[in-house]
């Protein structure tokens, strides 16, 4: 017969609530304890029965993390933040990527439901609707959304100041001289993109400055590249500074520059967004804003679970600050 939680506690000489203590990852149980408890179950060769855990607690400690660009470098930090946090409380995430497709978000939310998830950590994929988010809080289920924001402002969120990290940005390309500054790569219908072009028009304007060019295309690598070809056809007229949606496209638009013989940092100055570990080991090293991939993370985390626990809480917002890392790519003296 299957040892049952009693025949632990008998092996190890405590009670059958602290071995459920142990099961469930309680940091109530003091260190030497939960040691002996762990070898007993080791020791029986005992296993824990979830399932029927799950039906007395009515909670499976899933959660669903569904990511709309899980190939860009910083979604995997994000979720690498999400994760720390969710094994530390003994709960487990299933991913899934949407490839920024709405289709693909319902059918993969859908599929988490009938997986009895407790919640659902979010980066929304281009054009999902308010409608889709409602739907899942009517039905109960805690939502918590990362980076971009649908619908009302009512809702649990977590994000980084995007406008805050451009105006950094921009405010330290004019004070190196610069006076045509472009801003490429905002060619996404989400709030991080519109964030980030707003706040580069106010300050351009604050400054006395023309605004743009500013170039619509995809955040990446191609995008970065295609967008230096169409700012360069005047060579008169062209930007001395590039501003990036992100990393990517930054990375891109510097192998732009070098394909037409420019040289980044010093022909044109180039700054990014995201700071992913990429950026630094580039040469020219990208200048970028770090906005906290893994913090914004592991801060969705956190809230996530307290949302589960207190459904009738108020909704919180939680927003980062980001920081200037200024390397080789923009001429400006290199910090840490």
């Amino acid at each position: 017969m299957r040892p049952t939680v009693k025949d632990i506690a008998r092996h190890a000489g405590v009670s059958p609530a602290t071995v459920s203590l142990v099961l469930r990852k309680s940091p109530l149980v003091a260190q030497a304890t939960r040691a002996g408890v762990q070898s007993s179950i080791h020791s029986l060769g005992y296993v824990y029965d979830r399932a029927a855990a799950t039906l007395r607690a009515r909670l499976t400690h899933t959660v669903g993390l569904v990511i709309c660009e899980i190939t860009n470098p910083f979604y995997a930090e994000l979720a690498a933040g999400i994760d720390d946090v969710l094994d530390q409380a003994g709960w487990v995430e299933f991913v899934a990527n949407t490839s920024e497709s709405p289709e693909r978000q319902s059918r993969f939310i859908a599929r988490m439901r009938e997986q009895r998830v407790d919640g659902i950590l979010l980066a929304p994929a281009e054009g999902t609707t308010p409608s889709s988010i409602n739907e899942l809080r009517r039905h109960g289920l805690p939502v918590v959304q990362m980076l971009r924001r649908v619908g009302q402002r009512n809702g649990d969120y977590v994000s980084a100041d995007f406008r805050l990290g451009m105006a950094l940005a921009a405010e330290h390309l004019i004070r190196l001289g610069h006076e045509r500054i472009a801003f490429i790569g905002g060619g996404r219908v989400v709030t991080p993109a519109s964030d980030r072009a707003e706040a580069f028009r106010e300050i351009l304007q604050r400054f006395g400055l023309p605004v743009g060019p500013i170039v619509k295309c995809l955040p990446t690598r191609e995008g970065g590249a295609s967008a230096i070809e169409e700012l360069f056809r005047t060579r008169s007229t062209a930007p001395t500074a590039v501003l990036c949606h992100n990393d990517l496209c930054a990375l891109g638009a510097m192998l732009g520059l070098s394909d037409r013989g420019l040289v980044p940092g010093r022909d044109v100055a180039v700054i990014g967004f995201d700071n992913i570990p990429e950026g630094a080991m580039y040469r020219p090293a990208l200048t970028t804003v770090a906005i906290g991939a893994r913090a914004i993370g592991e801060e969705a985390a956190r809230l996530l679970l307290r949302r589960i626990k207190s459904p009738e809480g108020s909704p919180e917002s939680i927003i980062l600050p980001p920081k200037l890392v200024i390397r080789s790519s923009c001429g400006g003296e290199a910090t840490r």
